[in-house]
């Protein structure tokens, strides 16, 4: 090894570059191989110390002895000397005798680098000063140039003194405004002062140092340009803080009518304070104003219209002859979504409307009023001479999406390679009730078929998991396997001999758990059936399962389990005692007809398990016990009393079934946290889902109450289940509709579509419930409002009028009784989604307290919304 490799391994960097320095070229080529070998030595072990000592000398060698530009920035951005590097004073000493023009390609070389690179911008700004070379205006370079100026406040210095100095100052200033996310980098500097970004640009843009023009034109461009959050903030308040003059707004134009229509509600306001500045000052022509007016009007974004139609208001003052083009314009809005903005623009429409001489102008405003509310239409037909409204509306048809159809689980695969890549799929990304199914049966059916073969399949799919090369005295039980939702593992490192058989016979006779949640009767008896599953692979595999589905919803069609029972017995095959007690939960009784043929088939068997099938096909089911409401704090739960025909004769793991569900006597905080197991224990019940429901209220109660995310992912699939939906799935759903994330609340409104598409929704229960939860303060108005409008622009308008028409009575209550209401935030909100509803459905009638509320004084939200359903409800027909 040379002295050069030996001085570098040990870090000596001082006598590195003097070594270096009385080299020639050829000399340091010779030592280029060496260097590249001890840098694949350390690479080895990068964080150990005499790797973090050897890499600054290392990094500086290599760049040193390398003659190609190409091979001294590779070796400069190499990502495993990207935290040890050299100084970048050391590196541009020893490069500066190379020529200006190799320079230069080894600057711009390293500038094209991405800012992960690492690469010094101190270095890179040096090479420029070196060769003399155009200032590079990449993102690494411009990002790194940022962060240098930004970092001079530990200087004693400030950024406008250390941007006045900088000689590259016009050109990264252009590529400031063309670099993608800055914004985030600059908005941790002072919003204001010598060390603001957006003041000090525009200081020297007053000075002259920067052109104006340019300046401004780039502000405008990167905001036409859209992009993140900050990078707008940023851009936007340097266009504030240039303070632009008439003449120069005026120029702009084009610019600001495009972003009035298409930018950001931030942006798209300022353009249209200049705009509205220019209009009133007769520099924007009525049709400018127009075209502004159309794309305006259209926006979701209440204040940006309401703010137009005052602007409108203002120039028809005072231009009376501009009302043919601008109240067209202002009509736009009577199709606006919010009714309030449709009043608005009515208002303004008829107080304007004798400046209009035009007659087809006229039949247009006519012809715009059809867009009104019904009550907005009826005045309209008064004051603007608009076509009557018709004497019978048109007939009103619901529109819900087509009722979830179930589909049979697939037969598992034939090959235990297949069912090893399903197995591999399910681990990597979980999976579905008919997956799991579908791949739990295949293995017990190739563990009884051949399980040495399966064994050598699932070798490599399991190969990754911990269990399955961790000392097996390590594999315990209580430390991955107990009460957890993925019951594929435990199969898994069975089949694999790494839990004992026992391991699992000592787990399978403990006894009832002495601290109980409400979820442990689900829990309990889903594992019961895995650990049994996992026993018999041990020790008398199965040639299948009894319990697996025939319907994705986990149901079990009776005459499929009957055939399985034959199969059974003619292979004097010894049922598994909870696979069989899941089947019997699982097997379809309500079908009575089915039902009763297959009871009949059973008892020919011969067998217990027949006999005992016949006689569950056969009895009265299935049964849901007694239950009551009960509160806890703002919310309300369900409790149920006991079910006697889940505890006779069924193992004792799935006894609990049948116990009462107690909101006060059972532990609500306990391991269950994973919502991917409440689809299991849907399909441990799949025609009592009213008991399901009534054990995860608590659970789905938390994403409106306590702004929990997730738990209402389950909805969809307890509208697509069977049995009754009573009042524990209810006040799941009117829970889910409450949510906090939106999320949440898609999947509620897909839940209620669902139930109402089937038939099975009670809009009564479910819009009275959701009225205590709101008034109880469990739900909030705005959200309830958000999700109802949601389900409404689906088509099911006459579905959430008549939930709603439930729900507030019971809020407008209050304001009957005490003129005030618990929980009058939000409350105009919903009552206008209820408004809209029942002028798309055709409602009339009265609604309890209604009548008070819209005779309250006030233009508030909540009043002017409540006399508009007021007067929806009891519109009469023009004649």
């Amino acid at each position: 090894m040379s002295a050069l490799a030996e001085w570098v391994r040990a870090g000596r960097t001082a006598d590195v570059v003097g070594l270096l320095d009385g080299m020639t070229d050829a000399e340091r080529r010779a030592h280029v191989p060496e260097l590249k070998a001890l840098r694949k030595e350390l690479r080895a072990e990068p964080w150990s110390a005499g790797s973090r000592r050897a890499y600054p000398a290392l990094h500086a060698a290599g760049a040193a002895c390398q003659t190609g530009a190409a091979g001294v920035a590779a070796w400069l951005a190499a990502m495993d000397m990207r935290w040890s590097q050299a100084s970048p004073g050391l590196v541009i000493h020893l490069l500066g005798d190379r020529a200006p023009e190799w320079l230069a390609d080894v600057t711009h070389r390293l500038a094209e680098r991405p800012e992960s690179a690492n690469v010094s911008y101190e270095l890179m700004a040096g090479l420029v000063r070196l060769s003399g070379c155009p200032v590079p205006t990449t993102d690494a370079y411009v990002r790194g140039w940022v962060s240098h100026i930004g970092s001079t406040w530990q200087r004693g210095d400030t950024v406008l003194d250390r941007l006045r100095r900088d000689p590259h100052l016009s050109e990264l200033v252009a590529a400031l405004f063309v670099t993608d996310d800055i914004g985030s980098r600059l908005e941790w500097m002072p919003a204001e002062g010598p060390n603001s970004w957006t003041e000090a640009l525009a200081r020297l843009t007053t000075e002259g140092m920067l052109d104006r023009g340019a300046t401004i034109d780039a502000c405008v461009a990167r905001l036409l340009r859209g992009g993140g959050s900050s990078d707008l903030r940023l851009f936007l308040r340097l266009l504030k803080t240039l303070d632009l003059t008439r003449d120069e707004e005026r120029q702009r134009t084009a610019d600001w009518l495009a972003l009035a229509s298409d930018a950001v509600s931030v942006v798209a306001s300022h353009a249209q304070s200049v705009l509205g500045a220019l209009a009133l000052d007769g520099g924007l022509s009525p049709r400018q104003l127009a075209e502004m007016s159309g794309a305006v009007l259209f926006r979701t974004e209440k204040k940006l219209v309401r703010a137009q139609l005052v602007l409108l208001g203002k120039v028809l003052t005072r231009e009376a002859s501009a009302a043919e083009e601008l109240l067209p314009a202002a009509a736009l809005a009577f199709g606006h979504g919010d009714s309030d903005v449709q009043e608005r623009a009515l208002k303004l429409v008829e107080r304007h409307a004798g400046k209009v001489g035009s007659r087809d102008v006229r039949a247009e405003l006519a012809t715009a009023v059809e867009q009104l509310i019904p009550t907005l239409r009826a005045r309209a037909t008064r004051t603007l001479g608009a076509a009557p409204v018709a004497a019978e509306p048109a007939v009103y048809e619901e529109v819900l999406p087509p009722a979830p159809e179930r589909w049979r689980l697939a037969p598992p695969p034939e090959s235990a390679a297949e069912l090893a890549e399903e197995v591999g799929a399910w681990l990597a990304s979980g999976g579905d009730v008919a997956a799991f199914e579908r791949t739990l049966d295949g293995l017990m059916r190739h563990a009884h078929r051949d399980r040495d073969s399966l064994v050598e399949a699932l070798g490599p799919v399991v190969g990754r998991l911990w269990w399955a090369t961790a000392d097996p005295q390590h594999v315990r039980w209580n430390d991955h396997f107990s009460d957890r939702p993925h019951g594929l593992d435990l199969v898994l490192a069975t089949l694999l001999g790494r839990i004992s058989v026992d391991a699992l016979h000592v787990e399978g006779r403990r006894g009832r758990p002495t601290s109980e949640c409400v979820h442990s009767a689900l829990s309990r008896a889903f594992y019961a059936r895995i650990r049994d599953v996992a026993h018999r692979i041990h020790t008398d595999p199965l040639p299948f399962l009894l319990s697996t589905p025939t319907w994705n919803t986990g149901l079990l069609d009776p005459d499929e389990l009957v055939t399985r029972l034959d199969t059974y017995r003619q292979l004097g095959a010894r049922p598994s005692a909870t696979d069989f007690a899941q089947a019997l939960l699982r097997v379809g009784r309500q079908d009575r007809g089915s039902a009763a043929a297959a009871a009949e088939r059973a008892a020919k068997l011969g067998t217990a398990e027949g006999t005992w099938l016949a006689r569950w096909l056969t009895a009265d089911g299935p049964a849901l016990p007694r239950d009551r409401r009960r509160t806890s704090g703002a919310r309300i739960l369900v409790e149920f009393g006991e079910l006697p025909e889940l505890q006779e004769d069924f193992p004792e793991e799935f006894r609990p079934l049948g116990r009462p569900v107690s909101v006060f006597r059972e532990h609500w905080h306990c391991y269950h946290w994973d919502p991917a197991v409440r689809q299991h224990w849907l399909a441990l019940l799949p025609e009592r889902r009213e008991l399901v429901a009534a054990r995860i209220l608590r659970d789905l109660s938390t994403v409106a109450v306590e702004d929990t995310r997730g738990e209402a992912a389950v909805l969809p699939l307890l509208a697509e289940g069977d049995g009754e939906a009573g009042e524990a799935v209810h006040l799941c759903l009117a829970y889910g509709l409450g949510a906090r994330y939106p999320e949440d609340r898609l999947a509620a409104v897909d839940a209620l579509l669902v139930l109402a598409a089937r038939g099975q929704l009670d809009t009564a229960r479910l819009g009275a419930g959701l009225g205590q939860l709101v008034r109880r303060g469990a739900v909030k108005p705005l959200r309830l409002a958000e999700s109802a409008r949601t389900a409404a622009a689906t088509g099911a308008n006459a579905t959430i009028w008549g939930m709603l028409r439930h729900t507030l009575p019971v809020l407008l209550a209050d304001l009957a009784t005490d003129g005030t209401a618990v929980a009058a935030r939000g409350l105009g909100e919903l009552i206008g989604v209820v408004a809209e509803c029942a002028e798309r459905s055709g409602a009339r009638g009265e609604l309890p307290h209604l009548a008070q509320a819209a005779a309250r004084r006030g233009s508030s939200r909540l009043v002017a919304q409540a006399r508009r359903l007021q007067g929806t409800l009891t519109v009469e027909v023009a004649a």
